[in-house]
């Protein structure tokens, strides 16, 4: 049984008032066996499109490499835009070494709760994933349900949007469920009605630009 443990720590700049949650990167990152093109940082990932989904909105022209320098933009940029990371997954066990969500066993969370306690400014958790089994908001429901708290429905268009109450009503924080930026969900993006009528009007239009047109709103 393969340790999945998570290679970072949260990294949650002072004014963060967003939050980027998700599970866990690649194994390779655990092991420290990155491909060239990887950058070890938070949604580093070769075969992730977070950040070339931000590098395309904001034009920031990053570096995809394993260098200090790529991890320095994107850590910038962060800052900039007061926008933390804070994946819910610590760690898990994999009978196969892959980076599936479902083959996730005896998941350990991180205390998120305990970092929206810490961290006052954060009104909005952005979930790289909905809410089938093992994505951020299963997870993070399951966490909820730790302090005796729920999401209440806001918006049942995609992206889904919750809300949920933190601390005897002082504090409503915003959930968002971002289409997941993986090539893995591909498949469900293009079954989507509103994809499929966009690329009806522009054949050239993808599920890159459809996640990008997504992303624009929340960042």
């Amino acid at each position: 049984m393969f340790k999945h443990q998570h290679p970072y720590k949260p990294f949650i700049p002072k004014n963060t008032t967003k939050l980027i949650v998700g599970t866990l990167p690649p194994p390779r990152f655990t092991i420290g066996k990155l491909k060239p093109e990887d950058v070890n940082f938070c949604y580093g990932s070769s075969d992730g499109q977070l950040w070339k989904i931000l590098d395309e909105l904001f034009q920031l022209n990053l570096k995809y490499e394993t260098t200090d320098e790529a991890i320095h933009q994107r850590k910038q940029f962060l800052i900039d835009r007061n926008i933390g990371i804070c994946d819910i997954v610590e760690s898990a066990e994999r009978e196969k070494i892959d980076a599936s969500d479902l083959g996730m066993q005896n998941v350990v969370f991180r205390d998120l709760i305990g970092y929206l306690k810490v961290y006052p400014k954060v009104e909005t958790l952005l979930f790289t994933g909905g809410n089938s089994k093992n994505g951020p908001e299963y997870f993070f429901r399951k966490h909820l349900k730790e302090y005796n708290l729920k999401l209440e429905l806001v918006s049942k268009e995609v992206p889904r949007i919750h809300q949920f109450e933190l601390f005897n009503s002082e504090r409503i924080i915003k959930t968002v469920s971002l289409t997941a930026p993986s090539g893995a969900a591909n498949r469900a993006v293009g079954s989507m009605p509103l994809y499929k009528q966009l690329k009806q009007k522009n054949p050239e239009f993808n599920t890159l630009d459809f996640r990008m047109m997504q992303y624009r709103e929340f960042f």
